[in-house]
């Protein structure tokens, strides 16, 4: 039982994670209609900037993960007004083709700078080893990691559904042209929607790398898992993709620890079923 529930609390730190980083895939792709396959991108540069603040300047770790998020963010908010942009009314596979060739831009860029192995990161103390919890030892970190995706779902939530802005995000999607009549900055709003998906993706790759890792390759790695959040889960929503990236989660470490051999398959042979049973997703956007 003791081990159940141990895998039940990793599946679930695992899928948190799998959902800040793929939230703001399912922002892109459900909202704003484009598929960005180098949205892993974003994340591999907020590991990398928690990283480099951690290990060449010293920085407290807590201080290093508003700053990645501020980096990926403003890296975002340049490329969608430089790039993004021109490709909103391409098709698909124009889309697809354009986010692939600047996720593999981006697998050389930081190969070239950081070199092609593992990034070591040192985790502060207090994150490091278990705390007892009801008789249960938890990991600290997939605990801190659980508290802040906790705390992200509810300020995004606050965010979208709770505010002008997210009233704006909505109005500017479902019809563009009557949204610039009323007055709203559809382009800005466009910007500043894109950059905070691609914040939230850096933040979950700084918070990532001491369960994920992080190499070049991350982008290419995990690209497929940020997919089957968003698609299983339902894209354009919040809800969608969060239970879909626990479940996925629970299921891939359950899986990779009860039976190993074939654990890697488990959470595809789950996505087919799901994808079956619930074609539009497990919470489609509402129309």
């Amino acid at each position: 039982m003791g081990n159940l529930i141990g895998v039940l609390f990793d599946g679930v730190a695992y899928g948190s994670l799998l959902f800040l980083i793929s939230v703001g895939l399912s922002v892109t792709m459900g909202l704003m209609n484009f598929v960005n396959l180098a949205h892993g991108a974003f994340a591999m540069l907020g590991g990398f900037v928690c990283v480099t603040l951690l290990s060449r300047l010293g920085m407290p770790f807590l201080l290093t993960l508003p700053l990645a998020f501020a980096a990926s963010a403003a890296v975002g908010f340049v490329l969608e007004r430089t790039l993004y942009r021109r490709l909103y009314k391409a098709s698909h596979l124009d889309q697809v083709l354009f986010s692939i060739g600047l996720t593999f831009m981006s697998v050389a860029g930081a190969t070239y700078l950081f070199g092609p192995s593992q990034q070591p990161v040192q985790l502060p103390d207090w994150l490091r080893g278990q705390v007892n919890i009801a008789g249960l030892d938890v990991g600290s970190y997939r605990l801190f990691l659980i508290g802040v995706v906790v705390l992200v779902t509810l300020a995004l939530g606050w965010l979208i559904e709770r505010t002008r802005f997210g009233a704006q995000i909505r109005a500017s999607v479902d019809n563009q042209q009557a949204s610039a009549g009323l007055g709203i900055n559809v382009s800005r709003v466009f910007s500043l929607t894109f950059a905070l998906g691609s914040g939230l993706a850096g933040l979950g790759g700084a918070l990532g790398i001491d369960v994920l890792g992080l190499d070049p390759t991350f982008p290419i790695k995990y690209m497929v898992y940020f997919l089957l959040v968003v698609a299983v889960g339902g894209a354009g929503t919040i809800k969608g993709p969060l239970l879909a990236a626990i479940v996925l989660g629970i299921f891939d470490v359950a899986g990779k620890y009860y039976v190993p051999d074939i654990g890697a398959f488990v959470i595809y042979a789950l996505m087919v079923i799901l994808l079956l049973l619930f074609p539009n997703g497990l919470i489609g956007r509402r129309s």
